[in-house]
């Protein structure tokens, strides 16, 4: 039985291998051990279906660590970065693919300017509201925030009330298609996530050629190995447009951050899943 998550479907699962008498084994992605472990009622629920787990991963050393300081036995976790789909995100010239997005419909993004795209789910986790603030210090920039969520309105009427509303444009859910071309077409991609886990958008910019502006949560060192590869920024609006300037005045080839995704795959990923499985069964 595989949990795919370690709260809710974690504690349910491990119900559910005990009473059928199989091996459980679990995936840890970020908030199910940096949110629900903070919680007393919660944090017994994951130690125990943690104890009963014949083997667990994570998708960041980082937060195996986490796991470890947690209570949980480092033993029986291994590391599993997340895939990645090479054929679909790759780079595309950056003035082609602006070209491109200037042209569609969908997105009528206009081209000049220096272009940054945040992409995550419109809630406060994601720290889309600290992107905008730092586009206040950036001018002629444009910020397209990517996702859908409930705090859309709210980060509409901040941009207005900062004077940035003309600059950020809310593309909604974009495709995965499209996503890679919006990405290629982008100076950097932004997501001041309050934490992670290793986020797929990280991975799915540096595949685009796209440098990542975020901060040092979860696996971030183990994506931001270089300074090819973007900055970590303290999560702040000041830190995070430095961070931006300095990419602008210090732009790496799309070659060059691009290979920063190349062990990333979803080949690798899935040979680690096989195998993994196939330990916890004794097979």
């Amino acid at each position: 039985v595989d949990a795919q998550f370690f709260y809710p479907e974690g504690p349910a699962a491990a119900r559910i291998a005990h009473a059928l008498g199989l091996p459980l084994t679990m995936t840890a992605r970020g908030s199910d051990i940096h949110l629900w472990g903070r919680s007393p009622a919660a944090r017994g629920q994951l130690l125990s279906a943690a104890g009963q787990a014949a083997g667990m991963r994570a998708v960041s050393a980082a937060l195996r660590e986490d796991m470890i300081a947690l209570g949980m036995d480092g033993n029986r976790i291994e590391v599993s970065h997340t895939g990645l789909d090479h054929t679909r995100f790759k780079p595309v010239p950056r003035a082609e693919a602006r070209a491109q997005i200037a042209a569609d419909p969908a997105l009528a993004i206009p081209e000049g300017g220096p272009l940054f795209v945040s992409v995550g789910n419109l809630i406060p986790l994601k720290g889309q509201a600290l992107a905008i603030e730092a586009l206040a210090g950036l001018p002629e920039a444009r910020l397209v925030i990517a996702g859908q969520g409930p705090e859309r309105a709210a980060l509409a009427v901040s941009a207005a009330a900062l004077g940035v509303g003309d600059r950020v444009t809310f593309a909604g859910s974009v495709p995965p298609d499209k996503l890679a071309l919006l990405l290629s077409a982008a100076d950097a991609m932004v997501l001041p996530s309050e934490r992670e886990g290793l986020a797929n958008a990280w991975v799915e910019a540096l595949a685009c050629g796209t440098p990542i502006v975020i901060p040092d949560v979860g696996g971030a060192r183990e994506v931001v190995r270089n300074p090819s590869a973007g900055r970590l920024a303290a999560p702040n609006p000041a830190a995070i447009a430095g961070a931006l300037a300095d990419l602008l005045a210090h732009p790496p080839s799309q070659a060059e951050v691009a290979a920063n995704a190349a062990g990333f795959s979803w080949e690798a990923n899935a040979a680690q899943l096989v195998a993994h499985y196939r330990k916890v069964a004794g097979t």
